[in-house]
């Protein structure tokens, strides 16, 4: 369902950025936030919740409803709508609620 829209600037947003996805290589765009890469992808679970374990994934887009919380780099409770993805960058879906010193 998500699709991007083209627009002016399309062929600059077109430069490829490498990151890795729960341990598998993956690609998004210059310009992108993690959480629409991941939506670009196909992905519409970025957690669990930590009491019943529901799918959840981006929603709002902007910071507001906290469904795009992901891990970047080690460090959980990320916003991914928030964030602009960078080359090299280590995502993982988000198990529950953040753990302790990670």
């Amino acid at each position: 369902m998500f699709q991007r829209l083209p627009d002016a600037d399309d062929a600059a947003r077109r430069t490829g950025i490498r990151f890795t996805l729960d341990g598998l290589p993956a690609q998004g765009f210059a310009g992108d936030t993690v959480a629409a890469a991941l939506l670009a992808l196909g992905r519409d679970t970025c957690r669990q919740t930590a009491i019943s374990g529901s799918p959840r994934g981006p929603y709002c887009m902007m910071g507001v409803c906290f469904d795009c919380l992901v891990v970047i780099d080690g460090v959980g409770n990320r916003q991914g709508c928030l964030v602009r993805l960078r080359e090299g960058m280590v995502v993982e879906t988000q198990a529950g609620k953040r753990e302790v010193g990670r």
